[in-house]
């Protein structure tokens, strides 16, 4: 298979797409805060939605509509600002009332179009403006819009974050694009992130439920800015088949999923690099685990403690922190076989701990490795075994500035 990266790419990439977006006044600084991506025919779709036990009216909606209509989903509303989330009986309404909109402006059904909010939870949707700016956005819909829907989903974001790439499969081109959303409250599973993907292939909706799940995996839930959930986070995958192409057979699936992985990872590392207050870039992989699941527990544990975080914000090599993250993870592995390095990308790694001990490296090559904006942290807790690798970012008081008036 031949992956093609297509210069500013997005969800309108793919043939049959065509998206739209405005300012309603749902954020104060007035920029777009709505938008509506729609398919030129039905789309088979699949879900992955948070696991917060709270959750907000759009993804109530959204996992109801995706069990009732897998194969007739028509495209995506939504609004950034607020997140329709603790709004009881009324934001249930709202989060209806936005279907219905568009898809009257659409001429297609309200059980046709996913919701998705995005913002300040218990802040009631004022559906008038809501209302008079999916008008705009409805007669805004083009397919050169799709940086505007990144555009209009984003919160504490400083920059849009989107992707499309082409694939070359035996069965022929393809394309699969997407957007994204997400700077703080970062952590599996999944986070404060919204996702829409897009593609032109046609695939039956349970296959197509599961290359998303295994992607969401490997990319979006293998990310942590804060080790923080929220109540919204939602990522969607839209096949509408406008290409020709139909995926079937197991091998085709698995060139798409290759697309498909590529794609979220790189929309999931755009998010770290974008996290709230984060500076440095860093990638966490432990290996020498039973399985995959405890090498990311593992990982996970050093990428979200706050001492591990620090450090790297201070360029501050304290490896002590990072093996004692790896330590109380609940996964077993024997401490005197523990080896530990660092890099920087392209660089030769730096060993740090050799059989569970310092070794004799010299401490101003770890501050500069550390100094760095992007860092490669290698933890093996066993000479074999399963891998896995977790992208996080450092904490600085830049974080807490953000959050401490997030919403005043």
């Amino acid at each position: 298979m031949r992956l093609n990266v297509i210069a500013e790419g997005t969800l309108t990439s793919p043939l049959g797409f065509v998206a739209g977006a405005a300012a309603c006044g749902l954020k104060e600084s007035g920029n777009l805060d709505i938008g509506i991506l729609i398919s030129e025919r039905n789309c088979t779709a699949a879900g992955v939605f948070t696991q917060n036990q709270i959750v907000a009216a759009p993804v109530i909606v959204d996992r109801q509509l995706l069990n009732d209509n897998p194969e007739g989903i028509r495209g995506v509303v939504a609004n950034a600002g607020m997140a329709n989330a603790c709004t009881g009986q009324r934001g249930m309404a709202a989060a209806k009332q936005m279907q219905a909109k568009a898809a009257a402006l659409l001429a297609v059904q309200p059980q046709q179009l996913f919701v998705l909010s995005t913002g300040v939870i218990g802040v009631q949707l004022p559906m008038e403006s809501v209302e008079q700016g999916l008008e705009v956005a409805g007669a805004s819909m083009a397919s050169d819009r799709g940086i505007a829907m990144a555009r209009a989903i984003m919160t504490t974001d400083t920059r849009p974050k989107h992707l499309a790439v082409r694939l070359n499969t035996p069965a022929g081109s393809i394309t699969i694009g997407g957007v994204a959303k997400g700077s703080g409250m970062i952590h599996p599973n999944m986070a404060t992130l919204l996702g829409v993907i897009t593609t032109d292939a046609g695939i039956p909706p349970d296959a197509l439920q599961e290359l998303l799940r295994r992607a969401v995996d490997k990319s979006f839930n293998s990310i942590s800015i804060d080790g923080d959930t929220s109540t919204n986070d939602t990522v969607l995958l839209l096949a509408n088949g406008a290409s020709g192409i139909a995926l079937q057979e197991t091998e085709q699936l698995e060139h798409f999923s290759e697309g498909l992985e590529y794609l979220c990872t790189e929309l999931a590392k755009m998010i770290v690099s974008d996290g709230e207050g984060v500076k440095k870039f860093v990638s966490i992989r432990v290996s020498g685990a039973s399985t995959s699941d405890q090498a990311k527990a593992v990982a996970q544990t050093i990428a979200t403690s706050p001492l591990v975080k620090t450090a790297l914000a201070g360029s501050d090599p304290n490896w002590g922190r990072i093996l004692a993250a790896a330590g109380r993870a609940g996964i077993p592995f024997n401490q005197n076989q523990t080896n530990l390095w660092i890099s920087n990308p392209g660089k030769q790694p730096l060993a740090l701990v050799a059989g569970g001990s310092r070794t004799d490296y010299r401490e101003r090559e770890a501050v500069k490795i550390f100094s760095r904006s992007e860092i490669d942290i290698g933890l093996e807790i066993a000479p074999s075994g399963a891998e896995a690798t977790v992208w996080t970012g450092d904490l600085t008081h830049d974080y807490i500035t953000i959050n401490a008036d997030y919403r005043t």
